[in-house]
């Protein structure tokens, strides 16, 4: 199957844009973001809160439980098929989700990046590492991770939409930027490393023979449902 947008040629572009582009202009890009006009900074502030990882995982994980519910429960052979699709699909968003909330608060922790708003004590590159404190959590972007992931688990299973999907992630990473919560490389960081998560996670499910398998490149493409391993 022909990958119809290259995932791998959108996240080494984000790395080149990450480090020659955002990191040194920061401070200037998060002030002029913040000085836009009030409606585009509302309706930033309004669809924000849409890259929080506590709604991906729980709608993730419920649906994986029905999905395991469905299979256990059904007699007929089409419904557990469904089913089991079903829960392959969940179970790839949910530890997708999972994985890039753990790496990038582990991250935050460890980086200890001050956010913007304490730009005027600290500055655009200081950095206080454990302190636990969400003011020096801003590197990377938590929204932005999880947009990444969310939306880049969507472009791995929905590969024909895949530029609207990376479009979506990043509308979400730059809202963040607006509200003034976060640099624009803390943004990009959050979606790159989410989208890694989402490409990483497909190679494991490839390699496993659930939902995923390997197409040209060996790179991780869906799966035809008529060729799913039995019992996966």
């Amino acid at each position: 199957m022909k990958q119809p947008f290259s995932l791998t040629a959108w996240i080494w572009l984000m790395t080149i844009v990450l480090v020659v582009a955002f990191i040194p202009f920061d401070p200037h890009l998060s002030e002029w973001a913040q000085g836009l006009p009030e409606e585009i900074v509302a309706f930033n502030r309004a669809i924000t809160d849409i890259g929080t990882f506590a709604w991906m995982i729980y709608t993730s994980a419920v649906l994986l439980l029905i999905a395991f519910i469905v299979r256990r429960a059904s007699a007929r052979d089409t419904v557990r098929q469904r089913a089991r699709a079903a829960r392959n699909l969940s179970a790839y968003f949910l530890l997708t989700i999972g994985t890039a909330s753990a790496l990038v608060h582990g991250l935050k922790f460890l980086i200890g990046r001050a956010r913007p708003e304490l730009f005027a004590d600290y500055g655009a590159y200081s950095l206080t590492p454990f302190t636990g404190d969400t003011l020096f959590e801003s590197f990377p972007s938590g929204h932005s991770t999880a947009a990444g992931a969310f939306f880049g688990a969507f472009a791995m299973v929905m590969p024909q939409l895949r530029p609207l999907f990376l479009l979506s992630a990043l509308l979400i990473g730059v809202s963040r930027v607006v509200v003034g919560a976060h640099y624009p490389s803390d943004v990009a960081a959050g979606l790159l490393l989410g989208l890694w998560v989402a490409l990483m996670m497909a190679f494991v499910f490839a390699r496993q023979g659930w939902l995923f398998a390997f197409g040209t490149g060996r790179l991780p493409v869906l799966k035809n449902p008529g060729h799913s391993r039995s019992g996966k």
